[in-house]
């Protein structure tokens, strides 16, 4: 989980930059919209859960007393 908000931030400090980049392209909105930014979060993290439960869930499927034998 740790790594998904690393890369939450980073995405955001990455919007941040491309909004100062791409000024004269943005037409009725701010470069600093709120709203823009949560959706820029949420389309990050909708990648990051599926990325992330998939490993998890083989995860759980390993026997605990086979990982204390290797």
């Amino acid at each position: 989980m740790t790594f998904a908000v690393s890369g939450s931030c980073g995405v955001l400090a990455t919007a941040f930059i491309a909004s100062r980049l791409w000024l004269p392209l943005l037409f009725g909105v701010s470069r600093l919209d709120p709203a823009t930014y949560a959706g820029v979060i949420r389309a990050a993290d909708a990648g990051i859960g599926p990325g992330l439960s998939g490993p998890a869930w083989r995860a759980t499927k390993v026997d605990p007393m086979a990982l204390r034998y290797e």
